[in-house]
């Protein structure tokens, strides 16, 4: 543990006006659990709906994202602050290996298990060659647009899921965490988007005793057929999603955690009157499965090096030599994962977004996450706890963090001075962005489609090495092939996100 040995930062207590916290350095203990709670708080949401969403166990999922976190930040020796939750790019892929004759969740968990052995293998290979082959493909002006393009991609999770909730909530808690945010100097300032979600959750608790339910949908949205609160149409297939209608709620409901047990390991799947009860199991092997899970190789590569590019340029160290590891290190926890019925495992945009926003790098706060997860697995109450956050909350926190992750990428094209009067940098990064942000599809078979992220950052960076090398001699020397991140020798710290 030589390498996790934190210096204490200044007193623990008091920072200076844009004073950071390194990911070798920590708070005081207290200040520390507090922000490591608020990583739980943005990582969770996406942690259990992807796995909801792919038929898996969320639970399971919660624990072992923590259990992801821990080797990941083992493996790394703490070089890299960042979160392994659930992965949103096989959500799509899990609804194609469903319709396959004889497929079930094992068939999915053992195409994920591979895909992951897949990553951990490239993973390796760009950790013997070198990180040169990374910034050979993705220079400062492509980098830039990944990071970007993987914020901005998330702003329809709130349009469309979490804002409609409750618009008036999520606005309050948007314009509380704005004003938290930049009003308040030290810690409280810090640690403005946990003080959101308790405001958020208040301010919803009181809205019912007040004025009473809310009527509200989740537009385009859909939920399994197994939450029997929901039910679908008579003539709907059960094994089918529904999609859910609007209806009166309460914004704040405890009943699941009143009827949740204080401790628990996740079921193991089993089958109750013909519906399939996700939870632990062991994964089977399906060729056909296989090759439609295997393009998301390229999402998680695309996913991990623009989260560690942006990374690296919040606390200015050369992240460079650790790329090709952490890739390496997500393959092997998506295969962890997955051998026992969890869903697949990444970097997480979300926990980016509260680094950007708090200015706390320190490697002890997600420790910290990592243990609370893991308790969260095994006490179902506690998960229940904030399992149950109003989407209307969500709504207001998740506007400000998504946006401020797509900032960095803007960030990224200021400080290496990406000259955008030139149409190499300017033409391909333009129609990349504009698919990533927009989640536009390509379909490339029946049952298998590239969109979102992944086509954004594929079209960005096979768009530009095209024009690079297209274009005629006196606009070849855009740009370079190395993004700047620090000075060599040195970590540096920048106060832009003040």
């Amino acid at each position: 543990m030589a390498a996790f040995g934190w210096k204490l930062k200044g007193d623990g207590h008091t920072l200076a006006p844009g004073e950071v916290v390194a990911p070798d350095e920590r708070l005081a203990w207290g200040k520390t659990i507090g922000l490591g709670a608020q990583h739980v708080v943005a990582m969770f949401g996406a942690t259990f709906v992807f796995p909801l969403l792919m038929g898996l166990n969320p639970q399971l999922a919660i624990m072992l994202s923590g259990f992801a976190t821990l080797c990941f930040l083992l493996v790394l020796k703490g070089t890299i602050p960042s979160y392994l939750g659930s992965s949103a790019s096989f959500v799509g892929i899990a609804a194609a290996i469903s319709r396959q004759p004889g497929a079930d969740l094992s068939t999915l968990t053992g195409a994920t298990l591979v895909c992951g052995l897949v990553l951990a293998i490239v993973g390796l290979v760009i950790h013997v060659v070198g990180s040169g082959v990374i910034h050979a493909v993705l220079p400062p002006v492509v980098t830039g647009a990944v990071v970007m393009l993987i914020g901005f991609n998330l702003a329809p999770v709130v349009a469309d899921t979490y804002w409609p909730q409750d618009q008036w909530v999520a606005l309050a808690v948007m314009i509380f965490a704005i004003v938290c945010a930049v009003a308040f100097r030290g810690f409280i300032g810090r640690i403005s988007i946990f003080l959101s979600l308790v405001f958020g959750y208040l301010l919803s608790w009181l809205l019912d005793k007040v004025i009473g339910p809310v009527t509200s949908v989740m537009p385009g949205t859909t939920f399994l057929r197994t939450d029997l609160t929901k039910p679908c149409p008579p003539d709907v297939d059960a094994t089918l999603l529904c999609v859910q209608q609007p209806f009166a709620h309460n914004r704040v409901d405890f009943s699941a955690v009143a009827d949740a047990a204080w401790f628990g390991l996740p079921q193991v799947t089993k089958v109750v009157d013909g519906q399939t009860i996700p939870g632990m199991h062991f994964p089977t092997f399906s060729m056909a499965a296989i090759l439609l899970v295997l393009p998301a190789v390229v999402a998680l590569i695309a996913e991990n090096t623009g989260h560690v590019k942006a990374v690296a340029e919040m606390t200015g160290a050369d992240l460079d030599g650790q790329m090709g590891k952490a890739i390496a290190v997500d393959g092997l926890t998506t295969m962890a994962s997955s051998a026992v019925g969890g869903a697949p495992t990444t970097t997480y945009a979300e926990n980016i977004g509260v680094m950007a926003a708090t200015r706390v790098y320190s490697t002890a706060a997600y420790f910290v996450a990592a243990l609370f997860a893991i308790a969260f697995g095994l006490i179902p109450k506690f998960g229940a706890l904030v399992a149950g956050v109003p989407g209307g909350v969500l709504g207001g926190i998740c506007v400000v963090l998504y946006g401020m992750i797509g900032l960095l990428g803007a960030k990224i094209w200021r400080e290496n001075d990406v000259d955008f009067s030139n149409p190499v940098n300017l033409v391909p990064v333009a129609a990349g962005i504009i698919i990533g942000i927009g989640n536009t599809t390509l379909d490339l078979s029946r049952d298998f489609q590239l969109g979102g992220i992944a086509l954004g950052t594929i079209v960005t960076i096979a768009a530009y090495h095209l024009a690079r090398a297209t274009a005629h001699a006196d606009l070849k020397s855009a740009d370079g092939a190395v993004i700047t991140v620090g000075h060599e020798g040195t970590d540096r710290f920048d106060d832009d996100l003040r």
